[in-house]
C-alpha cells in the first residue's frame, strides 16, 4: 500500500500537521491488515504516556554495529531514528541524563517528581528503541534544568571515562552521537566526550525545541565551534517517515499534544531540499568530520 505522504509547502503548511496524522493512520490501518493476516513482522508498541497502542514492522539489523550516545531519552529516536528504519544496523544506544523532571508543561501535574518522570521517560526510550531491536544502556545522570549554564569540567570528565568504558567494551561499534547544533549543555557536553573518544559522526540535533538547533544564533556559535570541519550528509527517509512518526508517539511526555510532532516530520522536509532533486521528500542530516 502507498500512502499520500503531505507536505508543508506553500500550501500544505497550514494543514500539515493534521494531513500528517490522518497519513500516519491509513498506515496503521495498512499495518493491522498485515497483522491480522499474521505477519510476524509487524509488532505492537504501546505508548507510555497514553497507553495507546500503536503497529510497526519489526527491524532486522545488518552490517557493522553502531554505538548510540543520546543525552537523553528522545534524542536519538527525534533525529536520527528515520535512518535507521531505513537502514538498520545492530545498535547500543547509551542514555546520558536518565534522571529527569523534564515533561511537557501540560502534564507536570500528571508526572510530580524525578523518580516518575524518569521512570516514564525510560519506559518512553524502550518502547522507541524496541522495533530496531536496540540494546540499552542507562548511566543515570541528571540532566540540566534551565537556567542553563555551561557544564562543569569535572562533570565531563566523570562521563567521558564511563563512556569510554562502554565504547571500550564495544570496540567493533562505529560511534555515533549528536553535533550539538544547540546550545543545551547536555547535549553539548555530549558531544564534547564523543569527540573525545574518537567519534567522528553526528546527527543534527532537533530535540532541544526552543531552539529547535535552527536559531540563528545557535547556528553561528556552532559553526565557530566547528570551524566548518564538518561535512553535512543526507539520509533520505521518506519511505518510512510515517515508522518515524509511530517511533515519535512513543515519547507522548515531550510531544505533547501529538499532532506537535509534526514538527520534527516538517524539518525533515526542510532538509530534504538539499538531496539532489526527485531522490526525496523527507530527509535527516549528519555531520562528519573532514578526516574521513
Amino acid at each position: 500500500m502507498t500512502v499520500t505522504l503531505p507536505v508543508p509547502n506553500a500550501a500544505g503548511v497550514y494543514t500539515f500537521a493534521d494531513d500528517l496524522m490522518h497519513a500516519h493512520q491509513q498506515w496503521t490501518e495498512h499495518l493491522a491488515e498485515r497483522h491480522r493476516a499474521h505477519d510476524h513482522r509487524i509488532i505492537e508498541l504501546k505508548a507510555p504516556h497514553s497507553g495507546q497502542g500503536y503497529l510497526i514492522e519489526m527491524r532486522r539489523p545488518a552490517g557493522r554495529p553502531v554505538l548510540v550516545i543520546e543525552p537523553h531519552h528522545d534524542d536519538f529516536a527525534l533525529s536520527a531514528s528515520g535512518t535507521f528504519l531505513t537502514h538498520p544496523r545492530p545498535l547500543t544506544v547509551t542514555t546520558v541524563f536518565t534522571r529527569s523532571t523534564s515533561v511537557h508543561p501540560a502534564l507536570e501535574g500528571t508526572y510530580g517528581t524525578e523518580s516518575v518522570v524518569s521512570d516514564l521517560r525510560n519506559r518512553e526510550g524502550a518502547a522507541a528503541l524496541a522495533p530496531l531491536a536496540a540494546d540499552r544502556i542507562l548511566l543515570g545522570h541528571r540532566d540540566a534544568e534551565p537556567p542553563y549554564r555551561p557544564f562543569a569540567q569535572d562533570r565531563l570528565d566523570r562521563i567521558t571515562e564511563e563512556l569510554r568504558e562502554i565504547a571500550e567494551a564495544h570496540p567493533d561499534a562505529e560511534l555515533l552521537a549528536p553535533a550539538a547544533v544547540t546550545r543545551h549543555p547536555d547535549h553539548l557536553l555530549v558531544q564534547t566526550a564523543a569527540v573525545r573518544l574518537g567519534c567522528r559522526w553526528f546527527w543534527e540535533d532537533l530535540a532541544f525545541w526552543p531552539t529547535y538547533a535552527l536559531a540563528g544564533c545557535d547556528q553561528h556559535l556552532f559553526r565557530v565551534r566547528t570551524r566548518s570541519s564538518l561535512l553535512s550528509e543526507l539520509v533520505d527517509i521518506t519511505d518510512v517517515v510515517l515508522d518515524k512518526v509511530t517511533v515519535l508517539h512513543m515519547h507522548g511526555s515531550q510531544m505533547y499534544p501529538a499532532r506537535k510532532m509534526y514538527r520534527p516530520i516538517r524539518h525533515a522536509w526542510t532538509t530534504a531540499a538539499d538531496l539532489l532533486s526527485g531522490t526525496g521528500a523527507f530527509a535527516e542530516r549528519f555531520y562528519r568530520t573532514e578526516s574521513l
